[in-house]
Parts: structure tokens; C-alpha cells; sequence
């Protein structure tokens, strides 16, 4: 379940602004493994946009990020574009972002050479079918082995590159 609270606006024309709190909560009566925590997590968030591009930055504001324990602070700063081509239905997008973990566990991670912060890319490209948009992206990070995204079943990277196929439709 998740919680969004924001107020966005523009400067002037092409120029606009966002700002809020996001709350994702994961339902369910668990305990999480050691040393994890309950993937529960908020944050507080800025954005500043301009005609296609937008740049935003997030900051966790409790105690656990995601499943990792005292990782108040951690952040993620990221810039976007989304370029609709003239005289198109076609959308090509772009995204780069930092993800920076804070706090005693993960520095712990990076000292055994782990380092669980990351940078993730995507691009992509879209079409829209008289309201049904279907895209086409890939996706890739440079999260290394081990730290938090190898799974420990099988051994696999979490961060690997991948490409997407989607079909969206808004009601």
C-alpha cells in the first residue's frame, strides 16, 4: 500500500516543480530474516522540471530503507527525459540515477568490497495505439555481486540488465 502526499506547480511556462512524501508500506503480519527489517519505508522528495527533462532527489526519512536496517538518509537523485516526437505517437525516454545507502550496514557492505550503492540506467521508446501505449526499454545498473542484490537461492545479480516489453492503458 502506498501513501503519496505532494504539491507540484510551475514557475512559468515549461518551468514546474514537485515536492512530497511517499509511504510504502508491505501488508502482512512477518519478521523479517536477520538481519534485515520490514521492507516498510518513507521518504520526502524535490523534483524541478523543464519542458521534457526533470530532475529529482529523494531522501529516506525512517530508520530502514527498504529491507535495510539503520539506513536513515539514504538517497536517490535520478534525471529523467521524455521526448515525444513531433508529429508522432512515438515517445523516446531516457533515465539515469544514483542510489546511495547511509548508515552502519552499508558501510559495512562496502568495507568487505560489496559497496551496495548503485547507478541504474534505462532507455526506451513508445508507442501509443488510439490509447493503449505499448513501450519497449532496457534497463541496467552497475550494483556489483553480493551485497544486497545477489538473491541467496541461486546467486543471481538483481541488477543485471534487462529489456521490457509493456502495454498500458489509462482509464
Amino acid at each position: 500500500l502506498d501513501t503519496y502526499f505532494g504539491y507540484r506547480g510551475s514557475f512559468a511556462e515549461g518551468l514546474g516543480y514537485d515536492v512530497g512524501f511517499v509511504r510504502y508500506n508491505y501488508l502482512g503480519d512477518y519478521t523479517a530474516a536477520a538481519p534485515l527489517v520490514k521492507a516498510d519505508t518513507a521518504e520526502v522528495y524535490a523534483a524541478i522540471s523543464y519542458k521534457f527533462l526533470t530532475a529529482k532527489y529523494s531522501h529516506s526519512v525512517m530508520n530502514g530503507f527498504l529491507t535495510v536496517p539503520d539506513s536513515k538518509g539514504t538517497n536517490y537523485i535520478e534525471l529523467n527525459a521524455s521526448y515525444t516526437i513531433p508529429d508522432t505517437t512515438y515517445t523516446v525516454s531516457a533515465h539515469v540515477g544514483k542510489q546511495t545507502y547511509k548508515g552502519d550496514p552499508a558501510d559495512a557492505f562496502a568495507a568487505a568490497g560489496f559497496d551496495p550503492s548503485y547507478t541504474d540506467y534505462k532507455i526506451g521508446v513508445a508507442k501509443d495505439f488510439s490509447g493503449y501505449v505499448v513501450g519497449l526499454a532496457y534497463t541496467d545498473t552497475d550494483a556489483k555481486d553480493g551485497g544486497f542484490y545477489t538473491w541467496p537461492n541461486n546467486g543471481g545479480n538483481w541488477g543485471r540488465g534487462m529489456t521490457s516489453v509493456s502495454l498500458t492503458h489509462s482509464f
